[in-house]
């Protein structure tokens, strides 16, 4: 077997259908996300949101105050109490994992029955919470939410597949707070909501020395994928054309990107294929072409339109048919070892260039996914400025286990940031990885940026939101 003209052959291939990570010019597509970036923070026309948390990375964490934590993820909810010690150890206890409400449900979930499943899910942590302890509430929801000053959001749209459209448009703490209350449980004190990529840049602030970095990005790539930075407030121009006009422009806060929503990255033929085929077509194509929900099933659409078109064996059609559970752990497992005995792409070879050509195929997918990852961060941390000094870098704080699990993802992320970013650019980053981060960067939230629940009628309707009869300041 010529090797070389195996690979020739599958390059031309990938070529033909827009597919290849040649592909990708990495300064036009860095210019286009720095372009979308500014327009969402100016309050333009955007695929990315940018969001404002109104959270802070700055201040000391109170030692022995719990904060009881919920994680909302793409398939798991999570519930614990944690608690900082006075070296900012976390200990986390009656930690409990859940299926997440709405997750492929066949039917859609009501409002209330979303919420109430939420208090239940509370039930053990509220049960322990002592009676002298002022009840802290901090929730990650890691769906594209609008966040107010008073750090309560309101849900803008699922993704990842859940099925609960009532709940949308909802003032998500709101809502809680008055499922809590119907249920005839304890009312909390304070409340935050926020996003898992804030949390994980907020777990990796806290876990550093102040001077040790120059900036701090949250990045997601698990399920679903996002990122964070810290931006100027002077620099958010939508603020000031808003009831928020009133902050301060000397200060400074965490910007939710929702770069899933990225639409500006041009992709091939099998993308337009494969978007078609997904429950929202036309939303979140970014996410679409990196994240661990969509890059196995992404893979086999490209495996399945090389067969129809003869480069691998016609048997290969049915080997990852749409009816086939070809995910990114399948995808990663082929990699890894593509002569695993028991791997369901093995029984559709048959001839020797199929294994070849497969792996070379899934592999370039992998191999985009990075340079668009590094893309993504390199336009964050121009953006937020940092980096400059080598021995004062920007911390990129990184999740999720595609990125980690899949294999040569993260060192192809690596190489792609090291070539564009820090030679070409002079922009000098380091990856870290805290485990649990989302856990603890919530419970950091709750801790440093939490609002107080008032019952009192006084409260200034101009800061204020419903919050089930009440209101939050």
């Amino acid at each position: 077997m010529d090797i070389q003209a195996e690979r020739q052959t599958v390059e031309e291939f990938l070529h033909s259908q827009g597919m290849s990570p040649a592909q990708i010019d990495f300064d036009s597509a860095l210019d286009m996300f720095l372009e979308e970036m500014r327009r969402g923070l100016s309050g333009e026309k955007s695929s990315l949101q940018m969001i404002p948390t109104y959270l802070d990375v700055d201040g000391d964490i109170p030692a022995d105050e719990p904060v009881l934590v919920l994680d909302a993820g793409g398939t798991n909810f999570r519930v614990a109490t944690v608690t900082f010690d006075r070296e900012k150890q976390a200990r986390v206890e009656n930690f409990q994992k859940f299926p997440m409400p709405g997750a492929g449900a066949k039917y859609p979930v009501d409002r209330n029955s979303f919420f109430d499943t939420i208090v239940d899910y509370m039930e053990t942590n509220l049960s322990a919470w002592r009676v002298d302890r002022p009840l802290r509430l901090s929730f990650c929801f890691s769906y594209p939410t609008e966040i107010t000053r008073q750090r309560d959001g309101r849900l803008l749209h699922f993704s990842k597949e859940i099925n609960a459209p009532e709940v949308v448009g909802e003032m998500i703490g709101a809502r809680l707070v008055e499922a809590l209350e119907r249920t005839g449980n304890r009312r909390p004190e304070t409340l935050v909501l926020l996003n898992d990529t804030v949390a994980t840049l907020l777990a990796g602030r806290s876990s550093t020395p102040s001077e040790r970095f120059d900036g701090f990005v949250g990045f997601i790539l698990g399920t679903g994928t996002n990122t964070a930075y810290v931006e100027s407030n002077s620099t958010i121009t939508k603020l000031y054309s808003s009831r928020d006009g009133s902050i301060d422009p000397a200060g400074q806060q965490v910007i939710n990107m929702e770069t899933g929503g990225m639409n500006r990255i041009p992709g091939g033929r099998v993308d337009d294929l494969f978007d078609s085929e997904t429950k929202s077509p036309g939303h979140y194509r970014f996410e679409k072409m990196i994240s661990g929900a969509y890059l196995g099933p992404l893979g086999a659409r490209l495996l399945r339109v090389a067969a129809e078109e003869g480069l691998l064996s016609s048997a290969m059609v049915r080997g990852v048919g749409p009816e086939t559970s070809f995910d990114t752990i399948a995808l990663g497992r082929f990699l890894e070892n593509p002569f695993e005995p028991d791997h369901l792409l093995n029984g559709s070879f048959r001839r020797e260039t199929d294994r070849l050509r497969s792996y070379l195929l899934l592999q370039a997918v992998v191999e985009r996914a990075a340079k668009l990852s590094a893309v993504n961060l390199s336009a964050t941390v121009l953006q937020e400025g940092g980096g400059q000094n080598p021995t004062r870098p920007t911390a990129i704080c990184a999740d999720g286990t595609t990125l980690y699990k899949t294999k040569d993802l993260l060192f192809l992320t690596r190489s792609y940031l090291q070539e564009y970013l820090v030679r070409r650019r002079r922009r000098y980053i380091e990856i870290l990885y805290r485990d649990r981060a989302p856990l603890i960067g919530t419970a950091v939230a709750g801790l440093l940026n939490c609002c107080l629940l008032y019952t009192s009628d006084a409260a200034d309707e101009e800061d204020s939101v419903d919050l089930g009869g009440r209101r939050i300041i």
